[in-house]
């Protein structure tokens, strides 16, 4: 039996996802967390064959939860599973040691073949993305710019996109005020942006945040 640990801030999609894998005598939901917080609480009291995660929670970047994840549980498989589209957050979250990553318009079955191919330690890449994959290879001249950021830069992107005052990014990442204001400062340099609200822009224009935020 394959033991899956849910992590999705919506209701509906959890039942959702939960009456697709009922479907499969293979895969069982141990549990399900709403928050970043939850999540990680969650791990310490179980242990699942898989987590998969959402990219939006409401209050941590789920890439920051993935980092988290697997810095403590580096041999847990995590699938992505989200609403933004593959060239928005799928390859940074292969770099941050996801095991795979669909959107929620994925077809049920390919749900259920995503999990079962990462807890048998291997990746689940859509063909899509393996093309996308192929593609970066060749050269980073096609790469948006947030995709040129550092990882620890494109959180706080993400988050000052949202409106998200200096202070409370630097306490949910665990950074002084000063340590923000130079992410800020790189950021800004590197996507030739003048202000923030030239990223909240460029956010909403490439589906970075949820719009209603």
């Amino acid at each position: 039996m394959i033991k899956i640990l849910l992590v999705d801030d919506h209701p509906i999609v959890r039942s959702g996802i939960a009456k697709v894998l009922s479907g499969d005598q293979q895969i069982s939901i141990i549990a399900e967390a709403q928050t970043a917080r939850e999540a990680l609480e969650k791990l310490d009291e179980i242990t699942p064959d898989c987590v998969i995660l959402d990219i939006t929670l409401p209050d941590e970047s789920g890439l920051r939860v993935l980092e988290k994840i697997k810095a403590k549980y580096p041999k847990l498989p995590v699938l992505m599973l989200s609403m933004h589209p593959e060239e928005q957050y799928a390859l940074m979250s292969l770099k941050l040691g996801a095991s795979g990553y669909l959107t929620k318009k994925a077809m049920p079955e390919e749900l259920i073949k995503a999990i079962k191919k990462v807890t048998t330690r291997g990746r689940y890449i859509t063909e899509s993305l393996a093309d996308k994959l192929a593609d970066g290879v060749d050269s980073n001249a096609a790469k948006l710019p947030h995709e040129m950021l550092a990882n620890r830069e494109f959180e706080v992107m993400l988050l000052m996109a949202t409106g998200t005052a200096p202070k409370e990014i630097a306490d949910r990442l665990s950074l002084s005020v000063k340590t923000v204001n130079t992410y800020r400062n790189n950021i800004l340099l590197k996507m030739h942006f003048n202000n923030n609200a030239d990223i909240i822009r460029y956010a909403i224009k490439h589906n970075l945040i949820e719009q209603d935020q």
